[in-house]
């Protein structure tokens, strides 16, 4: 069996891509991280290493004795982890980030890229067997968007991909064509809840793809938890970009966003 390295991040992708891979017939040699991963983890891939993040540096000589050349990072790592005692103490880590002219998520990404490409590994497409997670463009839900929201999505996907395009985030929330709240370090759900107090609900939430995205991290996804944060906040509807957006558990979220009247576009 071919044997794939997984750098597994929060929450279910990188359960996903474990079920995916193993399904075309891949070995899944897992680097799983304390804190962040998923104890499912341990059932799903062959081999798992628990590390903490301040193991970072044993990440290559564990790939290089399991003879792993490609490497998929699937999930993310709590953003605030950057900014903890874990990171500001261990000496590789602040290696690479002194190095670069920013703290951007691509450009911490593409650190870490050339890291790996300095060890020899490759890193593939995070999407690479999960992409009948990804939708096409149309209505999911039962409901259609009626003019205004279309306008307010038309408006949002604007402003989405000119944060996106800027490193910032990846997704707003309009209302009436106003930019209520913007996407920053604290992410798609705490930007969704701050969006729905300012304005007492009643948002259209729209999160892209950035225009330049690397399908090999970072890739916005949305899940059930996402759904029942829309529902806390009394959002009218969620937009997202067709075919470069993970939609995971959508049978049980369109479910539940149809039983609150909730409608979900992807959108081009």
């Amino acid at each position: 069996m071919e044997k794939i390295g997984l750098i597994a991040g929060n929450r279910k992708f990188p359960l996903l891509f474990c079920d995916g891979a193993k399904r075309k017939g891949f070995y899944i040699v897992a680097i799983a991280i304390k804190g962040e991963t998923s104890l499912k983890i341990n059932k799903l891939a062959d081999k798992v290493y628990w590390f903490k993040l301040s193991d970072f540096s044993r990440i290559f000589g564990i790939f290089e004795n399991e003879g792993v050349k490609n490497v998929v990072m699937a999930g993310q790592v709590s953003p605030y982890r950057l900014f903890s005692k874990e990171v500001a103490n261990n000496h590789d880590l602040q290696q690479i980030l002194s190095s670069i002219k920013n703290k951007k998520a691509d450009t911490i990404f593409g650190a870490i890229v050339n890291r790996l490409k300095e060890a020899g590994l490759d890193l593939l497409d995070s999407t690479i067997f999960v992409k009948d997670f990804l939708p096409s463009k149309g209505v999911l839900t039962v409901r259609q968007p009626d003019a205004e929201m279309r306008d307010n999505i038309n408006f949002g996907l604007g402003i989405a991909r000119s944060i996106g395009d800027l490193d910032i985030g990846q997704a707003v929330a309009v209302k009436d064509k106003a930019i209520v709240a913007v996407e920053a370090l604290e992410g798609t759900d705490n930007l969704i809840l701050r969006a729905g107090r300012l304005v007492r609900g009643g948002i259209t939430v729209v999160k892209v793809a950035k225009p330049k995205q690397d399908m090999r991290f970072d890739v916005p996804v949305i899940g059930l938890k996402t759904i029942k944060t829309l529902i806390k906040s009394g959002a009218k509807c969620l937009a997202i970009e067709a075919d470069r957006t993970l939609f995971i558990d959508r049978e049980i979220s369109l479910s539940l966003a149809n039983k609150k009247g909730i409608i979900i576009v992807a959108v081009v």
